[in-house]
């Protein structure tokens, strides 16, 4: 298991997270650019409080996933498997809990072990250390 830093509130089975004292829009600001250092892109930017609003009429709390993506590795990685593209990109949370803001990002080698080809468990292992340096330094 990819554990928390003993940060409560936070302890995901498939990831990697950590709870901060930012605010919510402060916090997504500052993982887009910590990502951004570790040679991340975010592809896409679903807001789920917006989302649900929209099509369910529900108020449902802060929460964004951003598509992260790192374009030497998953080009490496689409080579080793061209299905992939299944999985991508890897995913980062940030949402409001207890009055704290959350960030959390994919286990890449838990995510990518779905697939058994051993020629990816390099790249999830760079991806993983290049997702935790980036919730690190919120």
């Amino acid at each position: 298991m990819i554990s928390d830093k003993s940060e409560p509130g936070v302890r995901i089975e498939y990831g990697y997270g950590r709870s901060v004292d930012l605010p919510f829009q402060q916090a997504i600001e500052r993982i887009i650019e910590t990502l951004k250092e570790e040679g991340f892109g975010v592809l896409s930017r679903i807001d789920v409080h917006e989302k649900m609003k929209e099509k369910l009429g529900v108020d449902f709390g802060n929460y964004v996933i951003l598509g992260a993506c790192n374009p030497p590795i998953a080009y490496q990685s689409l080579q080793a498997e061209p299905n992939l593209g299944l999985l991508l990109p890897c995913n980062v949370v940030v949402y409001e809990k207890d009055g704290r803001t959350v960030v959390a990002a994919i286990d890449a080698k838990k995510m990518l072990s779905i697939v058994g080809n051993p020629a990816l468990e390099e790249a999830a292992g760079q991806v993983n250390e290049k997702l935790r340096r980036a919730v690190d330094r919120i």
